[in-house]
């Protein structure tokens, strides 16, 4: 295997690891950016560096429609091409199942894509998604797997996870460059407790690098999604990392690192950046409020990021959806802060201090205490006690909001 995962801490099922791949030593708990065509909208690789970025996320399925898989192999590889040094995962293509649904037509042999560059049609199968990260050569490559949304029921979801279970099988045949990429299974099964066990335990006899939770994120109640992370991590190996795919909410990942998960990626940072919307400790923060035009402060007192030493709140509410300055410069500060809460995770369970972490960063989320029921449920199962962040001793769903600090709402959403 072309990793090694050691555990430097833990407080229960959460852990503190250093994750050494071949183009660097990352520490867990972290957030991987999503570069889907080998760049994060706005920034620089150099730029990505100085916040701490570790590792970028691209998209198999994309990358090959352009520029195309074999150019950058013949250029080098991704790292080369686009001039990035530390670590790369790639997705498989899985995901646009879902996303593409309706360019799409899933059979066993895999998924025919109807291109929206060109309308020509794509086949991608396992052994075509493994050959062509093997040619894009990122650090960490995906299997591709069935996915289906957690909202649909019914015998599709059993049909998608042992096909899923199928395809594993066939992607680590086709994987040709393991001593240098690391292939990830991806645990599938909707929000049915058999299936997931089944999936779980089907890959952990593979004896994979890693391992991925999919098919969350996709408008599940959150605590059918905590629960389903809980099952999986308390099945996965210790000795390997633990990804949860798709999953970028601040709260979420506390919630999943408490839970004993390492790994996660989102576009919310960046996408939330480009309609005007800052991460702040307390939640967001949306700078398209009239009250921020005449705001001196910066976006985050606390926070000591390029953007947040240099601009202030008023200059960045003239700028975000007008000026693509807005979208970089709030890129720049989201992907900071979601580097700076990695940090503070890690070294949290580093110091013995990952309890009192998770009630400091609860507090500041939800001042009123009306922590959401299922954070309390899962931290319940995480052993973290968490009642003196709540206003009663039943946790609360969350009700109104300051006017400018608005928590991520129990769902996942950002509201209006």
């Amino acid at each position: 295997m072309a990793l090694r995962f050691e555990i430097l801490g833990r407080f229960n099922r959460a852990r503190a690891a250093r994750l050494t791949l071949p183009h660097f030593t990352c520490q867990t708990p972290l957030f991987m950016p999503v570069g889907t065509q080998g760049t994060i909208k706005g920034l620089t690789t150099d730029q990505l560096e100085e916040i701490g970025c570790q590792i970028i996320l691209g998209n198999t399925y994309h990358l090959e429609l352009r520029p195309g898989s074999r150019l950058i192999d013949d250029l080098g590889g991704l790292h080369k091409f686009m001039n990035w040094k530390r670590a790369l995962l790639t997705d498989s293509g899985g995901f646009q199942m879902v996303s593409l649904l309706h360019l799409a037509d899933i059979t066993e042999e895999g998924v025919t894509f109807q291109s929206p560059v060109d309308g020509k049609p794509m086949l991608l199968t396992p052994e075509e998604s493994i050959h062509i990260q093997n040619n894009i050569g990122a650090d960490i490559i995906m299997a591709l797997d069935d996915v289906v949304k957690t909202t649909i029921t019914g015998p599709r979801i059993e049909e998608a996870m042992y096909r899923t279970l199928r395809w594993i099988d066939r992607c680590i045949a086709a994987h040709k460059k393991p001593d240098v990429q690391n292939l990830f299974g991806i645990v599938q099964g909707g929000l049915d407790p058999v299936l997931r066990d089944i999936c779980v335990r089907g890959l952990v006899e593979r004896n994979l690098p890693g391992y991925a939770i999919g098919g969350l994120s996709g408008g599940e109640d959150k605590e059918s999604f905590w629960r389903v992370v809980a099952q999986c991590t308390a099945v996965l190996p210790e000795n390997k990392p633990r990804y949860v795919m798709g999953v970028g909410y601040p709260l979420d990942i506390v919630v999943c690192s408490a839970l004993g998960a390492d790994m996660y990626d989102c576009v919310y940072p960046t996408r939330t950046a480009r309609f005007g919307t800052a991460l702040v400790p307390e939640g967001v923060l949306k700078l398209k409020q009239n009250a921020m035009a005449t705001d001196e402060r910066p976006i985050d007192p606390t926070c000591s990021c390029m953007v947040c030493k240099k601009y202030t709140r008023a200059y960045l509410h003239c700028l975000v959806t007008k000026d693509a300055m807005g979208s970089q410069l709030l890129s720049y500060h989201n992907l900071s802060f979601m580097m700076r809460l990695s940090r503070d995770l890690h070294t949290s369970i580093i110091e013995g201090q990952f309890p009192e972490f998770v009630r400091g960063f609860l507090r500041a989320q939800f001042p009123k205490g009306d922590v959401p029921k299922w954070v309390c449920n899962a931290m319940e199962v995480a052993g973290i006690d968490i009642s003196e962040c709540c206003a009663s001793t039943k946790c609360m769903v969350p009700g109104v909001e300051p006017p400018l600090y608005v928590p991520v709402q129990a769902n996942g959403a950002v509201p209006n």
